[in-house]
């Protein structure tokens, strides 16, 4: 597992600097959450990937929309994807 996630992080690194560069304050759990919405994955998908539950995934992606000061209408995943 920590294989996966070291590759994860190397093979998204540029993606990664942008984010910490224009988001600083965002913590790793918080980047892992950017990855897998870059990737297009669903909260269900991303639930067994942190280890959380579904309703634990949108809570977190309620909170990152918070830290990154986008409105309810803004989408989270276009907005990854856009960076």
């Amino acid at each position: 597992w920590e294989t996966f996630e070291k590759n994860l992080l190397q093979s998204n690194e540029d993606f990664i600097q942008k984010l910490t560069k224009k988001f600083p304050f965002l913590t790793s759990k918080d980047l892992k959450l950017c990855i897998y919405l870059k990737m297009n994955l669903s909260s269900k998908e991303i639930a067994p990937l942190l280890g959380i539950s579904f309703r634990g995934v949108e809570l977190h992606r309620y909170r990152l929309r918070k830290k990154l000061e986008l409105t309810s209408e803004d989408n989270l995943t276009k907005f990854m994807m856009s960076l």
